[in-house]
C-alpha cells in the first residue's frame, strides 16, 4: 500500500494575494486583470454590482478558504471597498 503523500502549497506573499485577486476581478466583471489596481473602489471604479461582489466572497473563499488559518466571516466582507481591502482581508487569514 502507498504511502500518503501531503502536498503544502508554498506560502503566499501579498504581491501573488493581488494578482489573484485582480485575476479573479477580471474573470467576474469581464475586464482585464492588469487594468485592476489595488486603489480601486469595487463598486465606483469597477461598476462591481451585489452579485458581483457575492462571485467575488465565493471566489475568495473557493481559492483561499483551506489556506486560511481562520474562517472567513462573510458579514465582514460588508467592510471590503477597496480592492487592497480584498487583498488585506485574505493576507491576514492566510496567517
Amino acid at each position: 500500500m502507498p504511502a500518503e503523500t501531503h502536498t503544502h502549497s508554498a506560502p503566499l506573499d501579498r504581491s501573488r494575494v493581488l494578482e489573484i485577486v485582480q485575476d479573479l476581478l477580471g474573470e467576474i466583471l469581464e475586464i482585464d486583470p492588469g487594468s485592476v489596481s489595488e486603489s480601486d473602489s469595487l463598486v465606483e471604479d469597477l461598476h462591481a454590482d451585489s452579485i458581483a461582489q457575492y462571485q467575488l466572497v465565493e471566489a475568495l473563499i473557493s481559492e483561499f478558504g483551506e489556506r486560511t488559518v481562520s474562517d472567513f466571516e462573510t458579514d465582514e466582507f460588508d467592510d471590503i471597498e477597496l480592492v487592497s481591502d480584498a487583498v488585506d482581508y485574505v493576507v491576514a487569514r492566510l496567517g
